[in-house]
């Protein structure tokens, strides 16, 4: 590693720490030195990117002096601990989505990064995919008059890792697995607008085998302005991944599908990919995606972090922005467990956001 480089250690082994270091071997200025997982697949993942160090504890790669950053890719029940044992240790933090399983937890992360001197993003990339970047600069430039409704959906059959079945580990289901991803999208296309409502509407209807958790949904968020923000999330949906979004204006439209125009269509009965979760995704007819983890804008969001780590600013997604996210989240569950409409400010005592659906609390 050279002297102006940025030291990355990638705690976790499974699909998103695959994506995370893929995406970090085209960020010049930074250098991942080690993976640490309790699970042996660290040994096949670190030799697939030739990474020389890995350590079955998280705690032996935060002792490294070589590591300025950590990237958290691991089972969400763990984002909190990991995450503030790394700021203790002086690392800045990236931590997957959810930022973390309750409230408490996020405001807990977000105080102790602050109290050691580190920056913390939430690791939100569709605030970089090309398509998406593009979309937003449409609405920001005017080009479409003025903003007043908003979709995105991602569907595909099941979580890219296992453990996202289990609700103890997760959380909750497919909202939190990945309509996470589409309330940070539209707090980011809405900018200063907040959000002001949620109502959802979830259900278990094909994986009720395997999970305690919702594999199909609709949020509807309400901004402070009259905004409307439509999410559809579902692991009930097969024939591979959709991940689309709509943006609407009094004065036009945009829409940017992140696989179609920049795929090929493939068939495929073993399946495909570079991880054995991905693998059972892509069986059948899916859309095979060219540069995969640049589309997706993993490695711009990395490209970013590590700039933000070397001047000191700021990230453009934050844990506070995280946290943001997880309220609505928790608006969500409770809306689906209340049959209501939830108005924010929100908070709820619970271990988990699915307890808040699960109890109709």
């Amino acid at each position: 590693m050279s002297a102006d480089q940025v030291g990355v250690g990638v705690i976790g082994a499974g699909f998103v720490a695959d994506l995370h270091l893929t995406a970090f071997h085209e960020v010049r200025d930074a250098r991942v030195v080690a993976i640490a997982a309790p699970s042996e697949r660290r040994l096949a993942l670190a030799k697939q990117h030739g990474i020389a160090e890995t350590y079955a504890s998280y705690h032996d790669l935060l002792a490294r002096p070589d590591v300025d950053v950590v990237t958290l890719a691991m089972p969400n029940d763990l984002h909190a601990r990991i995450c503030i044992d790394a700021a203790r240790s002086g690392k800045h933090v990236i931590c997957e989505k959810p930022l973390a399983m309750t409230l408490k937890q996020a405001d807990a992360m977000i105080e102790a990064c602050r109290e050691n001197g580190v920056l913390l993003m939430y690791a939100e990339q569709l605030c970089f995919a090309p398509k998406y970047v593009r979309a937003k600069t449409l609405v920001d430039e005017g080009a479409i008059g003025r903003l007043f409704l908003m979709k995105q959906s991602e569907k595909h059959f099941g979580p890219h890792s296992p453990w996202f079945w289990d609700v103890e580990r997760s959380g909750g289901g497919v909202v939190l697995d990945m309509g996470c991803h589409a309330f940070q999208f539209f707090r980011w296309v809405a900018g200063a607008r907040r959000v002001a409502s949620v109502q959802a509407t979830m259900a278990t209807l094909v994986h009720a085998d395997k999970t305690a958790g919702e594999d199909h949904a609709f949020v509807i968020l309400t901004f402070d302005d009259g905004t409307l923000a439509q999410c559809e999330t579902s692991w009930a949906k097969r024939g591979g991944m959709d991940d689309r979004a709509e943006l609407y204006g009094s004065d036009g439209l945009v829409v940017a599908d992140l696989l179609m125009g920049s795929s090929l269509l493939t068939y495929s009965e073993r399946g495909y990919g570079y991880a054995v979760e991905k693998a059972t995704l892509t069986s059948g007819w899916s859309f095979t995606m060219f540069e995969e983890t640049w589309n997706y804008g993993f490695p711009q969001e990395m490209a970013h972090f590590i700039d933000s780590v070397r001047s000191g600013r700021k990230p453009l997604v934050t844990g506070e922005d995280g946290r943001a996210v997880l309220e609505i989240v928790y608006a969500a569950y409770a809306s689906a467990g209340q049959q209501r409409v939830i108005y924010l400010p929100f908070e709820a005592d619970v271990a988990k956001p699915i307890d808040l659906w699960k109890s109709g609390a």
